[in-house]
């Protein structure tokens, strides 16, 4: 025990020390909030941004249409051909100019509305200038039809669905979906400590074996005793260096955010979105019954058990992954060597999170994603993305979650064994790049 302890301190301090993991401790989280700012300060000047587009209507149907919003400016051309409008618009640096000419009829019309531009127009500002089109064409086919106005208006409403629980509760859409990506992002740091970390370990591994150093001390530890050490060892500098890497860009978030004058909600980016969905947003916002619900529905996530779950999933599923690491580390002399034997460790990481962002989203409950999150190099990440629905007997039952913490728990003890019997004949081997029978052969001996 007095062994490992010395291993654990050795390469903690090794880590914490080494010149690469201290740049970078400072480093990442002054890159990692410089490209935020730089993106969020690039989006407002975009924003900021007005695109003039010039009107040539030459119909009696679009007169009032084009109004002036925050994003597109119109100016209206008379008395100009077309050719002559072309001229001036391009000459002024216009964005671009809308011709409508006129016709029979509106339909007549719409077939011959065309919209020059220097270049390629936008997808949102065709949208835009489609939408309002197209809502005149709508209205002024049904006046032809007979149709008022306070009858077009009528037409137009959406439906909302009201929704509740079997007990009356009521209750609003994408809670589910809200919940799921709570918990996915609990996973997803998992799966970027494994990755980031874990090869950490590997590479550690490699440098102690193509120095020689490896050799010497072997002989005084069991192989399984440094295995486990280096990997608790590298463990504790990873998660040093993330809560580092957590308060620090918090702070400086804060600091920079605010001397550019920047809201966090300007963070949320719904420049974008038609203005049907943005009045949605509005009233749902303003709707001080909906904002309650929600607040409801988070208060209602086991966050205790959720944490805790964090925890136990984050070191038993880092312990799995990492063993498999330091045993790829062993069996090879350089890191070119790792490649064949990345992706079937990398895999089924993958496939966690993709499983997760597609079954657990839309099912949280359903075979699929009840079954992986039990299958254990799964489960750290799909498990914690079902949790957020609760635990018990309208969430997550108590035996799943016991399940699969125990088989998360024996894959770990059975990993770390055959890590070890891979580790203990591969970290004295040289010269001989191995293969996946070269491996087997090592697990058989004694």
């Amino acid at each position: 025990m007095d062994k490992l302890k010395l291993i654990i301190k050795r390469e903690y301090l090794a880590k914490v020390r080494n010149k690469s993991f201290i740049v970078m401790t400072v480093l990442s989280p002054l890159l990692i909030v410089g490209m935020i700012a730089v993106v969020v300060f690039l989006t407002r000047m975009n924003s900021d941004q007005k695109r003039v587009i010039a009107i040539l209507d030459e119909s009696p149907y679009f007169g009032n249409q084009f109004i002036t919003g925050p994003e597109l400016s119109f100016l209206d051309l008379v008395d100009l051909d077309l050719e002559t409008a072309k001229d001036s618009v391009a000459s002024m640096g216009y964005y671009g100019l809308l011709h409508i000419p006129d016709g029979k009829d509106i339909t007549d019309i719409t077939e011959k509305i065309r919209f020059y531009s220097k270049s390629s127009p936008s997808m949102t500002v065709t949208g835009m200038l489609e939408s309002r089109i197209g809502k005149r064409i709508r209205e002024e086919k049904l006046e032809a039809l007979g149709v008022s106005q306070q009858k077009v208006q009528e037409l137009a409403s959406n439906f909302e669905m009201r929704t509740a629980t079997f007990s009356g509760e009521r209750s609003v859409k994408g809670v589910n979906e809200l919940k799921a990506a709570i918990g996915g992002a609990f996973g997803y740091l998992i799966m970027m400590f494994i990755i980031i970390y874990g090869a950490f370990v590997m590479r550690s591994v490699i440098e102690e074996k193509t120095s020689r150093i490896i050799e010497v001390i072997i002989s005084s530890v069991k192989p399984f005793q440094l295995m486990l050490g280096k990997i608790i060892g590298t463990s504790l500098a990873g998660i040093t260096q993330f809560v580092i890497w957590i308060f620090s860009a918090s702070l400086l978030g804060v600091v920079v955010f605010s001397l550019m004058g920047i809201q966090w909600n300007e963070l949320n980016s719904r420049t974008n979105l038609p203005p049907e969905t943005m009045d949605t947003i509005n009233q749902a916002a303003a709707s001080n019954e909906i904002v309650q619900i929600y607040m409801t529905e988070l208060f209602k996530i086991p966050w205790f058990t959720l944490f805790i779950s964090f925890i136990i999933y984050f070191v038993l599923g880092y312990l799995i992954y990492s063993s498999i690491y330091a045993a790829i580390g062993a069996a090879v002399d350089n890191e070119t060597d790792t490649q064949q034997f990345m992706l079937p460790v990398i895999m089924p990481l993958m496939l966690a999170i993709y499983v997760g962002f597609f079954s657990v989203f839309d099912n949280p409950h359903g075979p699929i994603a009840v079954g992986f999150s039990l299958f254990p190099l799964t489960s750290p990440i799909v498990m914690l993305m079902r949790l957020p629905a609760g635990v018990g007997a309208d969430g997550v039952p108590w035996w799943q979650l016991i399940t699969s913490i125990f088989l998360l728990m024996l894959t770990f003890i059975g990993i770390v064994w055959f890590a070890a019997k891979i580790y203990r004949v591969g970290i004295l081997m040289y010269g001989k790049k191995p293969t996946y029978k070269e491996l087997y052969k090592w697990l058989k001996y004694n």
